[in-house]
């Protein structure tokens, strides 16, 4: 898929968080996996890329070795960066990462364009730590301060357990895939705070609209 327009540029984007999410589920990873690889990979790597796209960087580039896997920038590539982000995470988050065995054969099933080898996903390991610059922190990923803000409701009020946390993960999921997540929100944790105050809205009857959650949630931040 081109991306020379702004508009091309949003539903590619679109298109390979939708891809990284239903990677995701299908490898079972735990949420935090999921949402550190949407954070590394839409608000550290695509937005590097889009720059270094824009600039040129890339074709100044492309006679270093390996370096087909960013020129040319294909969908299909992109792809293969947005499952490494998972594969990075899961180093990070678990005793017993994902495989690369098991990241290939997902690949294989799910990008049709290209055909990757084991060895293609260490190289684009390799360039998404250099094109993110090393900056794989885990420690500002908002789902983590969801899941804190979310257990601190319900230990103030009963109406918190009503609130699912499935639901809060559904809306984070929908504001990644529609970019709202950098553009409406400049903090994981008033991201997390406005996931929480929807999910409560949607799922809380009216009438037992009792506890302050906006004053609460107002102040935390």
């Amino acid at each position: 898929m081109e991306w020379e327009s702004s508009d091309s540029q949003r539903l590619l984007r679109r298109h390979l968080l939708e891809f990284l999410i239903d990677s995701a589920e299908q490898l079972l990873v735990r949420p935090i996996v999921k949402y550190t690889a949407l954070s590394f990979f839409a608000d550290r790597f695509f937005p590097s890329v889009s720059r270094s796209r824009k600039n040129n960087l890339f074709v100044e580039a492309k006679c270093e070795r390996n370096f087909w896997l960013l020129n040319p920038l294909t969908e299909s590539n992109l792809q293969l960066f947005a499952l490494v982000s998972i594969w990075v995470s899961s180093k990070l988050h678990e005793t017993r990462p994902l495989s690369v065995k098991s990241l290939k054969s997902l690949g294989d099933m799910l990008i049709s364009d290209q055909c990757f080898t084991t060895r293609d996903f260490a190289m684009a390991e390799r360039l998404f730590l250099e094109v993110t610059q090393f900056d794989i922190g885990a420690s500002q990923i908002a789902f983590i301060f969801l899941e804190e803000l979310l257990m601190q409701f319900r230990e103030l009020s009963k109406v918190g357990s009503l609130v699912s946390l499935e639901v809060c993960m559904e809306i984070m999921d929908l504001l990644y895939e529609t970019e709202q997540t950098s553009m409406l929100f400049n903090s994981p944790h008033a991201l997390a705070a406005s996931i929480l105050v929807a999910a409560y809205f949607f799922m809380v009857p009216k009438q037992q609209w009792e506890f302050p959650l906006l004053p609460w949630v107002c102040h935390l931040l």
